[in-house]
């Protein structure tokens, strides 16, 4: 694995410590009501998501040992391209698959 991959797994590993430490003792209801605690999570995921999509264009194969892969650069997608149509019941999901 090189580096720059390698760098870019922390980035996400990090991304998912961020969204734990921010969703820690919050209900879905929390999330729906709190802009501020949406815009952070939807972020974190942008940033899970870019990191997971370089790393594997860099290194295919990560694919296979990360299944969930596809879904999350999806959901990173959906965010960016889709910010109208953010479901915010599937990112609440999504934070804790």
């Amino acid at each position: 694995m090189s580096d720059r991959v390698a760098q870019r797994l922390r980035d996400a590993l990090d991304a998912c410590g961020h969204i734990g430490v921010f969703i820690a003792g919050k209900t879905f209801q929390d999330y729906e009501e709190e802009y501020g605690l949406r815009l952070q999570i939807e972020r974190l995921l942008e940033i899970v998501g870019e990191a997971l999509n370089r790393a594997q264009r860099e290194e295919p194969a990560l694919a296979d040992g990360i299944p969930e892969l596809r879904k999350i650069v999806g959901m990173r997608n959906r965010i960016i391209h889709g910010y109208d149509a953010v479901d915010d019941e599937l990112a609440w999901l999504e934070r804790v698959a």
